[in-house]
């Protein structure tokens, strides 16, 4: 199992905009994604640093494995 890397919530729009993510709303700091085929919806914090356990839930959400979020970084 690949580690989690410490991105920031930019760094995580553009890699799940590589998938077909695209910006829904934002309210305050928090960015509203989504995807129409298959259908997700998922909420990025803006931070400079994302916790792990809220990455983890954003790769959860966005069915995707964390190997294919690294790759998605490159």
């Amino acid at each position: 199992m690949t580690k989690l890397p410490v991105v920031s919530g930019k760094r995580c729009i553009k890699a799940l905009e590589k998938i077909g993510f695209y910006f829904k709303r934002q309210e305050g700091s928090h960015i509203t994604l989504r995807r129409d085929s298959p259908f997700s919806q998922v909420t990025v914090p803006e931070h400079k640093e994302l916790d792990r356990g809220t990455l983890r839930s954003i790769i959860r959400t966005a069915t995707i494995s964390v190997e294919e979020f690294v790759k998605l970084l490159e």
